[in-house]
């Protein structure tokens, strides 16, 4: 199937198949009609059948084709909206690209086999990755005990990454499957096997670049998350922030001690992404508000100086490290430093203990 006119590319019109799935999907330039899956299929519905009518010539089948297709499009393009004005540069650049009947079939094609599958695979895919992360860190806590909690805080993120692109393959390769027997089956218009990798890649490649934007919108708040999993799991109270509390800190999460006093939890993987912020909350302004101690929860902790535990851990702060950490080791056996760092298989019993409560022995 050579390309006869209007390609962004040279050679056989499968190789457009890429071009017309960024196009239909491209929000920012053309307001992504590939999305609106009720106009996709309206669109198989009409132009199809249209595709293969016989006993007329090449020429009148296309020009009834690209009418057919160009005046769905133009309908559907109808307003004075923004998305109503990108659709209209979509309709526009999609006719530059549209010289033959191979051209409007691939494009069919695309629309069916490339862009409604991965709209359908795209759905299956977790839009939160946090149920993969408390199903394996309950299991974690359930076989190793609460004194393994600094695994699961080490390994929260990997966990819901795992689980998600192992959806994401899974829906990516049944529907790669589909798309092959599609091309096998496909009789009516020639294709090499080139052309056939160039289709298919183009699905493998448009469905990564959209399953990597879900990715982005997807990765939560990580050690803050994996804490309100904790929380929940031993059946511990959080609290809002105290009234009246305002400071640069960012505090991720708060309970109330049994006298009254509040405890502040801070879920960072390294000090120095905050350690501006908590400069600024000196002992004072903790008193103030009734605020004990500030606790940081800390999966790296080599940028963690003396300086910065002495001079926090004045101020009422407290770094809660592995267990087996080299930072932890040296400051717990430091005179100096040694109140101020705490173990993080310590963590739910030290809750436990402010709340007067009783966890589970898990």
């Amino acid at each position: 199937m050579q390309r006869t006119t209007g390609s962004i590319n040279c050679g056989s019109a499968w190789e457009n198949c890429y071009w017309f799935a960024r196009m239909l999907l491209n929000t920012d330039q053309y307001a992504a009609p590939g999305k609106n899956e009720k106009f996709m299929n309206l669109l198989l519905s009409k132009i199809e059948p249209l595709i293969y009518l016989q006993h007329i010539t090449e020429n009148n089948r296309y020009t009834i084709c690209h009418n057919a297709l160009m005046n769905e499009i133009h309908r559907f393009s109808e307003g004075a909206s923004k998305s109503s004005r990108q659709r209209k540069n979509f309709c526009d650049d999609l006719d530059a690209m549209l010289g033959s009947v191979d051209d409007i079939a691939v494009f069919m094609f695309t629309v069916r086999y490339v862009v409604l599958p991965a709209n359908s695979a795209l759905k299956k895919i977790p839009d939160d990755d946090k149920k993969f992360c408390r199903e394996h860190a309950a299991q974690i806590l359930t076989s190793l005990g609460k004194k393994s909690v600094s695994k699961v805080l080490a390994s929260w993120d990997s966990l819901g990454v795992w689980g998600c692109i192992s959806a994401e393959r899974e829906e990516i390769n049944a529907e790669f499957m589909n798309l092959r027997k599609a091309l096998e089956n496909l009789k009516n218009f020639p294709h090499t096997a080139a052309d056939d990798n160039a289709v298919m890649t183009a699905f493998v490649q448009e469905f990564e670049r959209r399953a990597g934007q879900k990715r982005k919108r997807r990765a939560g708040k990580g050690l803050e998350d994996a804490v309100t999993f904790l929380f929940d799991f031993y059946g511990l109270k959080s609290r809002q922030k105290p009234e009246h509390f305002q400071t640069n800190i960012e505090i991720d999460k708060w309970f109330r001690c049994h006298d009254g006093w509040s405890i502040g939890i801070s879920c960072k993987r390294t000090m120095r992404e905050r350690w501006k912020q908590v400069s600024g909350a000196d002992r004072d302004t903790l008193s103030k508000h009734k605020i004990r101690e500030i606790w940081h929860l800390m999966t790296y902790d080599r940028d963690l100086s003396d300086d910065k535990i002495t001079m926090l851990g004045q101020q009422r702060h407290i770094f809660y490290l592995d267990d087996n950490s080299e930072r932890y080791i040296t400051a717990s056996a430091h005179k100096g430093m040694k109140d101020y760092v705490r173990p993080l298989s310590r963590l739910i019993d030290d809750i436990a203990v402010e709340q007067k409560i009783s966890v589970s022995v898990r």
